[in-house]
């Protein structure tokens, strides 16, 4: 059972995303059952572009 209100929040300070950082958050969503994620990465002019919406 997949509960709709919760999602995984990973903050990251990096140069730019990568693959690895994208396993890392789908390996908490599978273990943690939620199917909502977001990779929020601050090392960026404007945050718009440091966002990235994961959907399992």
């Amino acid at each position: 059972m997949v509960e709709k209100d919760k999602l995984i929040i990973e903050n990251k300070p990096v140069k730019e995303l990568t693959d690895v950082h994208l396993a890392q958050i789908l390996s908490y969503m599978r273990l943690s059952n939620v199917t909502l994620g977001f990779l929020f990465n601050f090392n960026v002019r404007h945050l718009k572009n440091g966002i990235k919406r994961v959907v399992l």
